[in-house]
């Protein structure tokens, strides 16, 4: 069911369409304000010029990061699984015949 979520980051109201549950997008939301929190600190002694789009633009560079990081390890997951399924049914084959 759709519902517009309101957020505020950077003292700036932003609404967007969920798609999902109030709860789920909550939990997005305080995903994104983590992640955004994190580069803060992270840039706070290295950059203290920094602008907000900059701060922004590598908490999204993060989360993209951390997706297909997650993404490559659910592959291997898969293929793993694959190849031990192949070779367990092998193995009951043999035992049956």
């Amino acid at each position: 069911m759709e519902q517009l979520v309101t957020i505020e980051i950077f003292g700036r109201p932003y609404t967007f369409k969920a798609e999902s549950e109030a709860t789920k997008a909550k939990e997005v939301v305080d995903f994104l304000k983590r992640e955004i929190t994190k580069v803060e600190t992270q840039q706070s002694g290295k950059s203290p010029g920094i602008t907000k789009l900059a701060i922004l633009i590598l908490a999204a560079l993060n989360i993209a990061n951390e997706n297909f990081d997650l993404k490559m390890n659910h592959s291997e997951l898969l293929e793993q699984i694959s190849e031990r399924s192949t070779r367990l049914i092998r193995r009951l084959d043999d035992c049956l015949h």
